[in-house]
């Protein structure tokens, strides 16, 4: 999520995707920040914007184009500053960038324990100025910043007055990343208050645009480009409008969309939860029909098979012992008692001719065997729940 459960005043999220676990609904957890990507000219103003948002001197501003990489800065219970695995370690995700690109060396992790404005739920990735001609990025850096564009939930365009604001290599990173991310893209004037008169910054603003329209991609009416600047950079001689609080309100609706966005992902979840607990103890049910219908079958079958083995053997038996030997071994009361007990069986098997005695004996015995079979065949159980599962499913 883009807060905590208990700002959100949903509570049991871990309880849910442990739930989820158990199911096996492969549930993921709400993200806590959202990510805004900023983007620019070489001292475009992205860095001071940062440091002005969280209150916090945190990124070096005016740093050389050779030494820049990707940095993300965000809030933490205590100061540190990741580099290279360590910052792929905090954020994942980032390993998925490296498997196509060498840029390690060129990641880094501000963590601050500033809670100015929201930056508790944002975190900013502040990527390396741009700048055209022969500039050779140690990585592929238009590359890199669409695959970031991916990962973030709003797409912040500095342009300054008094730069390379017309940069051929961030307007083409512009077209590309409003290819599939238009409506996270905002585009603002940064530095306003060095562009000189209201109209010579809408001489800017009009050139900005004008170039922007050249680009099929972003030919588009109703441009919005709120002139900004640091306050606390520009003195007393700035005269211009700030929109910079606009810029503020951006983040302030991108973190209510994505909560609204989480808060209906976990409600979606928790229905796709119940509703698979429904369809495991239907099917726990049905599983436990099953098994006592195989277990009734098993005593049925398995109940035959003894006692049919049992009249094979004890026609064997005493087909080899005579009564006058039985007598002599347990007394003549016993064995009269013993012959009364098994003269139904002997009974039966007296009818059989001697001729088919052994085939008639063969085929029992295959019988016997069948049964034997049918009771292991059809006794087979299907899984139950157990009792915890279902304590928990009912919880």
């Amino acid at each position: 999520a883009v807060v905590s459960t208990q700002s959100t005043g949903v509570e049991g999220t871990e309880s849910l995707l442990a739930m989820g676990e158990r199911l096996g609904l492969g549930i993921e957890p709400p993200r806590k920040k959202i990510n805004i990507m900023l983007i620019g000219n070489h001292s475009a103003g992205k860095s001071s914007f940062i440091n002005w948002y969280i209150e916090e001197t945190i990124q070096r501003t005016g740093v050389a184009i050779e030494t820049q990489g990707f940095t993300l800065v965000t809030s933490g219970k205590r100061r540190d500053t990741l580099t290279g695995t360590a910052t792929t370690h905090f954020y994942p995700m980032l390993k998925e960038l490296l498997v196509t690109d060498k840029i390690i060396d060129y990641l880094a992790t501000e963590v601050t324990t500033s809670k100015q404005k929201k930056f508790p739920l944002i975190t900013f990735i502040d990527t390396p100025g741009l700048v055209d001609g022969e500039m050779q990025y140690p990585f592929d850096v238009e590359s890199s910043i669409e695959w970031m564009g991916k990962k973030s939930d709003l797409i912040f365009v500095f342009f300054d007055p008094i730069g390379q604001a017309l940069c051929k290599r961030t307007l083409n990173i512009v077209e590309r990343l409003n290819e599939y991310a238009g409506d996270k893209i905002k585009f603002y004037l940064s530095k306003a208050d060095t562009a000189g008169s209201e109209t010579d910054r809408q001489k800017v603003l009009m050139q900005i645009v004008q170039e922007l329209c050249k680009r099929p991609g972003l030919n588009k009416t109703g441009f919005d480009m709120p002139t900004i600047y640091v306050p606390t950079l520009a003195g007393d001689k700035a005269k211009c409008v700030n929109q910079i609080e606009e810029v503020c309100k951006d983040i302030d609706k991108s973190i209510a969309h994505t909560l609204q966005s989480i808060l209906n992902t976990l409600d979606k979840d928790a229905k796709t939860i119940v509703e698979r607990i429904d369809q495991e103890m239907e099917t726990d049910h049905a599983n436990g029909r099953h098994n006592m219908k195989a277990h009734s079958w098993w005593l049925l079958f398995t109940t035959l098979a003894v006692g049919l083995l049992l009249s094979i053997i004890t026609q064997a038996i005493f087909s080899l012992v005579s009564p006058k030997l039985l007598e002599t071994l347990i007394g003549k009361e016993q064995s009269v008692l013993v012959f009364d007990t098994i003269s139904p069986v002997l009974g039966v098997f007296s009818l059989i001719p001697e001729d088919n005695k052994y085939f008639i004996f063969a085929a029992l015995i295959v019988t016997n065997l069948f049964l034997f079979l049918l009771a292991k065949l059809l006794s087979r159980t299907k899984p139950r729940l157990s009792s915890k599962q279902k304590k928990q499913f009912s919880a």
